[in-house]
Order: C-alpha cells, then sequence, then structure tokens
C-alpha cells in the first residue's frame, strides 16, 4: 500500500483539496485500495479545542463542483510519527517544506516534496487561496500535480509487478 500525506499551512484548503483530488483519482482508476491518502497542517491555527475545522467553504465548494465531497474532513497537525508511517510527504509550499523537516527532524529517507515536483514544475508552489482568493488557480495546479503524481506511482506499480 502507497501512503501519502499532503501537508500545507492550516489544512483547510490546498492539502485537503490535494487529499481528496488524489482519491478520486485513484478510485476512478480502479485503484483505491493500493493507496492509503489523508493531509494535514503544519501550524495548530486551524485546530480549536481539540477539533480542527472543516475545508474551507470556498475549497469545499471547488471540490463539490467537480463531484468530489470532502465532508467530515478536519483539520489536523502532522506529527513526528508521519515520517514513519507515510511513504511519500508532500507539501503545497516551501514553506511547508522548512516546516516539515523541522517537525520531522530532517528527511534522511528523502520522502519530502513538493506537489508541483511531479509534473516538472520543480520548485514551484500550489498557488495559495488564502491570499489569493483564486480557488480556480489553486484547482488547476492540485489537480496537475495529483496527475502527474499518480501517474508516476502507476509506472512504479508496473515496474513492480
Amino acid at each position: 500500500m502507497i501512503k501519502i500525506l499532503f501537508i500545507c499551512h492550516g489544512n483547510i484548503c490546498r492539502s485537503p483539496m490535494a487529499e481528496f483530488v488524489m482519491k478520486d483519482m485513484v478510485k476512478k482508476a480502479g485503484l483505491a485500495e493500493d493507496f492509503h491518502i489523508e493531509s494535514a497542517a503544519t501550524s495548530s491555527e486551524e485546530i480549536w479545542g481539540g477539533r480542527g475545522n472543516p475545508v474551507y467553504p470556498p475549497a469545499r465548494k471547488k471540490l463539490l463542483e467537480n463531484g468530489i465531497d470532502p465532508s467530515g474532513k478536519e483539520a489536523r497537525k502532522t506529527t513526528p510519527a508521519d515520517y514513519d508511517e507515510y511513504d511519500y510527504l508532500i507539501g503545497m509550499d516551501t514553506m511547508n517544506l522548512r516546516n516539515m523537516r523541522r517537525i520531522y527532524g530532517g528527511d534522511p529517507e528523502g520522502k519530502i516534496s513538493l506537489l508541483l515536483d511531479y509534473c516538472g514544475r520543480t520548485g514551484q508552489e500550489v498557488a495559495d487561496p488564502w491570499y489569493t482568493g483564486d480557488f480556480e488557480a489553486t484547482w488547476d495546479d492540485v489537480t496537475e500535480g495529483c496527475a502527474a503524481l499518480l501517474e508516476q506511482l502507476r509506472s512504479g506499480m508496473t515496474d513492480r509487478s
């Protein structure tokens, strides 16, 4: 089983969009049983009284417009244990990567990457709609990155057969 954790600052916009887009893609590809996909935050800003906030309404709306329901998702903060639990720790921007390395104590196994690295946009960041308000640009980035990631992982699964 391939385990993927998508990570952004608050876990209410970009990383849950990536989580649910990727879940949808693997389901449509008939590979849902081969994957475990979640998302998390590098901060605890969206966690109150032990509960995480739901997906931010405009991000939720964009997912629903595309037939993807993120109901039940609550923000959570990544922990050092996630480093051992997941095969891929995928950040949305370079600040996420810095915070992930701090939380995990580095990246000795080379599990940390940016989502857009998978589609040849090395070093580029997923547009942050929290600041831009442009959820369409974020959707485009996330779907492009997830599609390329899935293609790469499928190739690796074929190679192992």
